[in-house]
């Protein structure tokens, strides 16, 4: 995994770098937002941006916008020390799919940077579809009987794992791994939790039965509804 650290703060490049690269990320850095813009237009192997909005040459805001203008589509996560409504909503319409405040916690930062990755890598894939249920990754949108369901987005993750592997038995370590990159306890009944809510959305209403729990095994998503 490659991420791009555009900061201008020396130090903070710094700690990011260190902290990243500790995370098992691959780090390039660059300090203004001239020498950001032309490594993320010109290399397309970063999976995930870092920008700060106050940049020296060019702010973060219009690097962002001009990428997205230019096509280039990698994930932006924009880090900013202004926190207003309004700078929220003007990065995120600039482009930025992200928004982190300055000061902010390392583990938060990473665990957003985990969460752009994994909504990254299901770009170009096709949706998974099991009978009437599509679960579509690039629009992340679900829809049963052509009835669209609004899931979460741990939800969504752990229905698309499940559907991408329908017929298949998807271990709770596995999702653990996928959806929550291994942070939660496998004693926790998070999972439990999620799956509880994702039943009540995609077979309640519908008068179906999709996802067996197997105790001790995990969870399948079946072919045919029961």
């Amino acid at each position: 995994m490659r991420v791009l650290v555009a900061e201008d703060d020396v130090r903070l490049a710094a700690l990011l770098r260190e902290t990243l690269e500790e995370a098992g990320w691959r780090v390039g850095v660059a300090n203004d937002g001239r020498t950001a813009f032309d490594r993320l237009l010109s290399d397309t192997g970063y999976d995930v941006a870092l920008l700060d909005w106050m940049l020296p040459g060019m702010d973060g805001i219009s690097v962002a916008r001009r990428l997205r203008d230019l096509g280039v589509a990698v994930p932006i996560l924009m880090l900013t020390a202004r926190g207003d409504v309004r700078d929220r909503i003007d990065g995120l319409d600039a482009g930025a799919d992200d928004y982190l405040p300055k000061p902010f916690d390392l583990d938060e930062l990473l665990a957003r940077l985990r969460a752009l990755y994994r909504r990254s890598s299901f770009r170009g894939e096709s949706p998974a579809r099991v009978g009437d249920l599509v679960v579509d990754p690039v629009a992340r949108q679900v829809s049963r009987g052509g009835v669209e369901i609004a899931l979460s987005t741990r939800e969504f993750d752990i229905l698309y794992l499940l559907a991408s592997h329908a017929g298949q038995v998807v271990t709770r370590l596995t999702i653990l791994d996928e959806v929550w990159d291994g942070e939660t306890d496998l004693r926790s009944n998070v999972i439990d939790v999620h799956l509880a809510a994702i039943r009540a959305k995609i077979d309640k209403p519908f008068g179906t039965d999709t996802i067996t729990t197997l105790r001790g095994a995990g969870y399948r998503l079946e072919t045919g509804n029961r």
